[in-house]
């Protein structure tokens, strides 16, 4: 049904000057949605409270709610024209008057978990980029032909949402960042099977992909549009007190915001930091998750200061998001992180460390090993660990996906790839692709993880070049680190 205008305002934004990529598509498409969804949520609630006979206070004043400035209405409903602001005094108005109105209410706000805040903080990272007045007139005219009165509604603007940002991360450089393949989370939230009445946590959480994906699984099931029959408290539980997320920069921020609204999830408890800053040793108990779902970035590097919050120090972001990811995990608690391949059998120090912890402190149950091109455009191998904190390990099962076929922009991961996994994972069973490893069978100087298939013959018996010049950057690293010291001491 709104697929059509979806096409529409892209095309509007393909010829305004100030748009050049999908990532500012995607971000001009988020602010207007947000805006509408907003004045259809607070319109909604002041009906319903004019037929309880309650008074209903508006959080956007007048002359900022959509139904004001946006599209004003004749009596008969039809948009008034006459009164509709465009041109340059459209322009004015969103830059000089509306964002500064909106940026103030991360001030206003009550604290960090209300809509208001929300608010604040979407208007205070995001900027208008239209530069013509007349073209953010038909693109406010064509957001305010979708609605978002209905479950339905929301569900299928989510599904059109998620296809723009597969197509920003399709769009490759930093939009990839933000963009895990929706068949790979699905398989992941399925074999972790999260519960109502558990919370669960994305520290890294980009465009809020998991987040999203866990709670449709929880709403819907797999594969399902209809919606489970669910109790008051159970639907309260689900919006209030079940997704949690960080997330550093700001655009992945927003469309984060946006993807979580139109999954159905009002007031997001997604928080714009930066999650390493968190020093771990003043965590408590209350701060612990039951299910943590993540693809921290990999290739990122971290400063000392941020390094001296973690027990086993590395500039690499995504061993630190993984001491993070355990830390955070209530005994008992499970987690599946996607981890680029190298760290199972990089040989520097904390690469060896980090592989240690995981093995002592948690049941590292399933290595799922991803062939080349699930990521596109990242150019490199991952694998994706399965853990649950508490026990140590006694077996890991591998499994080495193979769908049959080179991966790519014409021929991406899909559900169907991912179905035997999920199928032989429920009991660890053997074949051939997937096979168990004792931990007594690991070296005990390495804790080496690498993916090594029994059943096939070693295509390359070589080692990967990427591991070799992951770990000469590593010991780089680490030489020069002592060297410093070294040099402190003089």
């Amino acid at each position: 049904m709104f697929e059509q205008t979806f096409k529409n305002i892209d095309d509007v934004l393909w010829k305004e000057a100030g748009c050049a990529t999908e990532l500012d598509y995607t971000e001009q498409t988020s602010w207007l949605l947000f805006l509408k969804y907003l004045d259809d949520l607070e319109q909604r609630r002041a009906m319903n409270a004019t037929l309880a006979g309650k008074a209903f206070d508006f959080i956007i004043d007048t002359p900022y709610q959509w139904s004001t400035w946006a599209a004003p209405r004749k009596r008969d409903g039809s948009l008034d024209h006459d009164s509709a602001l465009t041109g340059d005094d459209l322009l004015d108005f969103v830059n000089r008057d509306l964002f500064p109105y909106l940026q103030g209410f991360r001030e206003r706000a009550t604290g960090p978990d209300t809509i208001e805040y929300k608010i604040g903080e979407i208007f205070s990272e995001v900027r208008n980029k239209f530069q013509s007045g007349y073209s953010l007139r038909d693109a406010l005219e064509l957001v305010d032909g979708l609605t978002f009165r209905s479950q339905e509604e929301k569900h299928e603007l989510s599904h059109l949402y998620e296809a723009k940002i597969k197509n920003m991360g399709n769009a490759g450089r930093n939009g990839g960042e933000y963009y895990t393949p929706r068949s790979l989370i699905r398989a992941m939230v399925r074999v972790i099977d999260p519960r109502i009445g558990e919370r669960i946590y994305d520290g890294a959480a980009g465009s809020a992909g998991f987040l999203c994906e866990a709670h449709d699984y929880l709403r819907y099931g797999f594969g399902s549009d209809e919606p489970r029959q669910l109790t008051t408290q159970q639907l309260d539980t689900l919006q209030a007190h079940t997704f949690y997320g960080k997330e550093k920069k700001s655009l992945p921020y927003v469309i984060g915001i946006m993807n979580m609204i139109l999954h159905g999830i009002e007031a997001p408890n997604l928080v714009h930091t930066n999650t390493l800053t968190e020093n771990l040793a003043d965590l408590q108990e209350k701060d612990r998750f039951d299910v943590i779902l993540a693809n921290p970035p990999f290739g990122g590097k971290e400063r000392k200061e941020v390094q001296q919050n973690f027990p086993i120090k590395t500039g690499e972001t995504a061993f630190l998001f993984l001491q993070h990811f355990i830390k955070r995990l209530k005994a008992g608690g499970r987690a599946a992180v996607v981890i680029k391949n190298t760290f199972l059998s990089n040989a520097d120090n904390a690469s060896k460390a980090l592989r240690q912890e995981l093995l002592e402190s948690c049941n590292l149950q399933t290595i799922l090993d991803c062939p080349g091109g699930t990521f596109l455009g990242a150019g490199v191998k991952t694998v994706v660990l399965f853990f649950e904190k508490g026990a140590p390990t006694r077996s890991i099962w591998y499994y080495q996906l193979d769908p049959g076929r080179s991966l790519g922009k014409t021929s991406p991961l899909n559900d169907d790839d991912l179905a035997e996994f999920v199928t032989l994972q429920a009991s660890f069973a053997d074949s051939g692709n997937s096979w168990r490893v004792s931990v007594d069978d690991l070296d005990r100087d390495s804790f080496d993880l690498s993916v090594k298939n029994p059943n096939k013959a070693e295509a390359a018996p070589l080692r990967d070049p990427e591991v070799i010049i992951n770990e000469i950057e590593t010991l780089d690293r680490e030489a020069e680190e002592i060297l410093e010291g070294i040099r402190g001491m003089l």
